[in-house]
């Protein structure tokens, strides 16, 4: 097993730093934009992967991966308004730390930076690898469109 990084683009989210925060601290504010359509439109674009079973509280996330199994993802640390960290526990034969850092550019803007260290091993960097890659971006450009309250 090997560590391997993965870090976004820097994106621009239209809202104070603190509503960022905040919207993205609490796995409940995901669950409903998750279930209005955003698990259909990740099976589409990759259909080899299928997410199911989708519950989660504040701290937490619980989801199926078709073939893969469950994963569990909790958020273990929260720095107010400039990090969440995230790590992701259950069956994934990969485990997972992940960041989410903001930064205020001014009272009505925010930056947002992921960050993604992953634990796997060689055979599944070679086949999930590049998709990591892509996926940190695409992640990053939905999380600054989410419709923050």
């Amino acid at each position: 097993m090997g560590l391997n990084k993965y870090t976004s683009q820097v994106k621009e989210i239209g809202h104070n730093q603190q509503v960022v925060f905040n919207y993205l601290s609490n796995f409940e504010n995901l669950s409903a934009y998750l279930n209005s359509g955003l698990i259909e439109k990740i099976t589409e674009k990759v259909p080899q992967i299928k997410i199911t079973d989708f519950e989660s509280d504040q701290d937490s996330c619980k989801f199926n991966i078709t073939g893969l199994g469950v994963a569990e993802i909790k958020i273990v640390n929260r720095e107010p308004f400039k990090t969440i960290k995230v790590e992701s526990s259950g069956g994934l034969p990969l485990s997972f730390t992940f960041w989410i850092q903001l930064l205020p550019v001014d009272g009505y803007k925010t930056k947002m930076r992921l960050t993604l260290h992953a634990e796997m091993s060689m055979m599944i960097k070679m086949m999930a690898g590049s998709k990591l890659e892509e996926g940190i971006d695409n992640l990053a450009e939905t999380l600054s469109k989410l419709p923050y309250q």
